[in-house]
């Protein structure tokens, strides 16, 4: 609780002497031989006890009345909440070497990879880049998202969107190889601004995950569909995923069977791409370096949110002034009857 005129409580302190000195001044006083005469009027010894109610009553009623005057108040306080969001187009490679496993050196035997890989601790590249992603959604709850999958065609998943939920069930459906054996960046590239080229936010972004080369001639290079976005001001920020020691597992006459996996992302085309458009080129050998390559960008690309403070006060003065006056009323009646007193 505060109060909007809190100097006036200081009132009670000058009422608190004026209180102390009415009971304590000497009243007027008549000497007389003997009170014999009086002890048989009604009601005299109660007049004598509560003679001082009336008192207290009007100086009970004063003391509220300066609380009531400083008005008492109970405030609700509300942050309304304003965020300009970004809208992000999120472009996943889904080519069939997403299903590799990169190897931490920490695991040095085949068979210490092949009980990581049984027991979880090691994930393929696609389960990995879904998790982050994942998290990277979870951290940008203002923020408009959408989704291109690729692999030797384009596939517009999802557009930018508030419904994150939605988006989480298009990216769970996505799995390696489900859109071909090749990898065509320059079309998801296409995709993501045709998507994002409309959007009114100040700020508009697009995130591109592969480990492969670009082997797929489309209508436009990498190069241009990248300067394209450049045109409507889009950001792209790149990641290169994959390590040397990365391996797939496939069916063999003795079982599952580890293979080296001899293809790379192209590094070069990957820094050009963001070096176009104003963005940056990261690289992930592992899921910590992913992890951390999140981080970076959602560090980045902020959302920009003000706070606006609201208070709705509600006045308590009210309540206080009909007590007030009730106890006023109540003396007046009391001096007027009980306790009249006659000259």
């Amino acid at each position: 609780m505060t109060f909007a005129y809190p100097w006036l409580l200081l009132l009670i302190i000058p009422l608190a002497g004026l209180i102390i000195y009415a009971f304590k001044r000497r009243k007027p006083t008549v000497i007389i031989s003997s009170i014999k005469p009086f002890s048989s009027v009604a009601g005299a010894g109660r007049a004598s006890l509560f003679s001082n109610l009336p008192l207290l009553l009007y100086s009970a009623a004063t003391a509220i009345l300066i609380v009531a005057a400083a008005r008492p108040q109970r405030g609700i306080e509300e942050l309304m909440q304003r965020a300009e969001g970004i809208d992000i187009m999120l472009i996943l490679d889904v080519s069939p070497s997403m299903a590799a496993y990169d190897i931490p050196e920490k695991y040095t035997t085949g068979k210490e990879v092949a009980n990581a890989i049984n027991a979880g601790k090691i994930k393929n590249r696609i389960a990995i880049a879904k998790e982050e992603i994942k998290k990277f959604i979870e951290n940008r709850p203002n923020d408009r998202l959408g989704l291109v999958a690729f692999s030797t065609l384009p596939f517009a998943a999802c557009p930018p969107t508030l419904d994150h939920g939605w988006l989480f069930a298009h990216l769970e459906r996505l799995d390696a190889g489900s859109l071909g054996e090749q990898t065509g960046i320059a079309s998801p590239i296409s995709s993501a601004v045709n998507r994002l080229r409309n959007c009114e936010s100040k700020r508009r972004v697009a995130v591109l995950f592969t480990d492969g080369r670009n082997n797929v001639n489309a209508q436009i290079t990498p190069i241009q569909a990248a300067k394209l976005a450049k045109t409507f001001d889009i950001t792209i920020y790149t990641i290169g995923i994959g390590s040397r020691r990365s391996y797939v597992v496939q069916d063999g006459f003795f079982g599952k069977q580890l293979i080296p996996l001899q293809d790379e992302f192209d590094e070069k085309l990957l820094k050009d791409i963001a070096d176009t458009t104003g963005g940056r080129y990261f690289t992930a050998a592992d899921e910590e370096g992913l992890k951390k390559t999140m981080d970076e960008i959602d560090k980045l690309e902020k959302t920009s949110v003000e706070q606006p403070r609201f208070v709705d006060y509600r006045e308590l003065a009210q309540p206080l002034i009909i007590t007030a006056l009730i106890l006023i009323l109540a003396g007046f009646i009391l001096s007027a009857t009980w306790f009249m007193k006659v000259p």
